[in-house]
């Protein structure tokens, strides 16, 4: 694969995954037996926080109707982040600027032997090499990998953040956002580092399980099985990346609590899609809002 091709298929990748995971509220102990939308009142106002699912394949659509039933009830959306469109060269320069390294040290540099040559072996099945990805950090890294196999397991497609970004733009409705773009591409930037190792190593050997676990992932997501979400998303991350933890969940999941908060008393029907990940395990968003006196109920 020419490098060129290699760094725009990249730069691709790489704005479609920014577009890119024990609950106590009523109905989450019965995981089965809901959806991955909660109803969060105080004082008479409610809000409607939906998880999302960031790689959804086209076979998963039409979406689960409270998905779009609320969509169409709503008069705002909440996105995490205004992504910009695959059009925007500008942006694919920033992002490729900031998920590159810029002080001569490559990833190879951070990698053992062992695992640079499996990171090139299995590229190798896509006709590239760990030597085009050597310039890249870690963060991005394997969110190529783990998009690069989602599409081979034919699982890769909209996910639904963007699905419903579309929708937001066809019908007027308005968008409001709970971070920006550049707050984004830092913390993919920033994914892994110090833990390099770690993290691509962890990553190669769950590969092969990718299509099953995206397929659990998907199950538990529509059934709004809190348990399920729980263990494939939050503690696998904390498996393959625990000193990023923080940074992508429990740091985040603070920093939108006024912002959310800051969305009632007022006339409007809001409707807040963050990834699921955000909505299960420790210090979850549901949680915090919880402990601030808001009543948390799952439809």
């Amino acid at each position: 694969m020419k490098s060129r091709t290699f760094r725009k298929l990249a730069a691709g990748i790489g704005l479609a995954l920014l577009s890119t995971t024990a609950l106590s509220v009523e109905n989450a102990s019965n995981g089965n037996d809901g959806t991955s939308i909660w109803e969060v009142t105080k004082n008479g106002d409610a809000v409607y926080i939906g998880g999302t699912i960031h790689i959804l394949p086209e076979s998963e659509f039409p979406l689960p109707a409270q998905f779009t039933d609320i969509y169409q009830q709503s008069d705002t959306v909440v996105f995490e982040a205004e992504l910009p469109e695959p059009t925007d060269v500008a942006a694919q320069q920033q992002m490729m600027m900031a998920l590159s390294y810029q002080n001569g040290e490559t990833l190879k540099d951070t990698l053992t032997d062992e695992t640079f040559t499996a990171l090139d072996q299995y590229l190798s099945a896509f006709g590239a090499s760990a030597n085009q990805l050597a310039s890249f950090k870690p963060g991005f890294v394997t969110t190529m990998l783990v998009t690069m196999e989602a599409q081979r397991a034919q699982m890769a497609g909209e996910g639904v953040d963007a699905y419903f970004t579309q929708l937001a733009k066809r019908d007027s409705k308005d968008r409001e956002y709970l971070e920006s773009l550049d707050f984004q591409i830092n913390m993919l930037a920033n994914l892994g580092d110090g833990e390099e190792e770690r993290f691509i190593s962890e990553t190669l050997a769950t590969l092969p399980d990718l299509k099953s676990e995206l397929e659990q992932t998907i199950k538990a997501w529509r059934a709004g099985d809190t348990e399920a979400l729980n263990e494939l998303v939050i503690q696998t991350f904390k498996q393959e990346a625990p000193e990023s933890y923080d940074d992508v969940f429990t740091k985040r999941n603070i920093n939108w609590i006024p912002q959310i908060e800051a969305i009632f008393g007022d006339d409007d029907q809001e409707f807040v899609l963050v990834g699921a990940g955000h909505l299960v395990g420790e210090d979850n968003v549901l949680e915090l809002l919880k402990q601030k006196g808001y009543s948390v109920k799952q439809l």
